[in-house]
């Protein structure tokens, strides 16, 4: 969706637009839903200390193996992010699969 590349999740963009950094380990990362398992990646290959998801319910994605490789997780478990992705992803299933590598 974000600029037609399946690639543009919201943390890779904020990622990208965040610029430069010297280091990433005083970096908060916040997203509405638990980042996949590419975004996850993102986070410990950068060594994001911590993140903010607003719910894990609709999906886990990477956060428990996050958690154990020492970033700190802060999970929400927001009612309206857990409305609002499970209302988007029963309407978008062909999107939702494609951004999570699903067939």
């Amino acid at each position: 969706m974000q600029e037609n590349d399946p690639s543009v999740h919201g943390e890779t963009d904020a990622f990208r637009r965040a610029g430069r950094q010297r280091r990433y380990r005083d970096t908060i990362m916040v997203t509405t839903l638990a980042p996949c398992w590419y975004c996850s990646g993102l986070v410990r290959q950068f060594n994001i200390g911590t993140v903010v998801v607003g719910e894990s319910v609709n999906f886990r994605g990477g956060i428990d193996w996050l958690r154990e490789n020492g970033t700190e997780v802060i999970d929400l478990n927001d009612a309206g992010c857990i409305a609002m992705l499970g209302d988007w992803i029963a309407a978008n299933p062909e999107v939702w699969n494609e951004d999570i590598g699903e067939d």
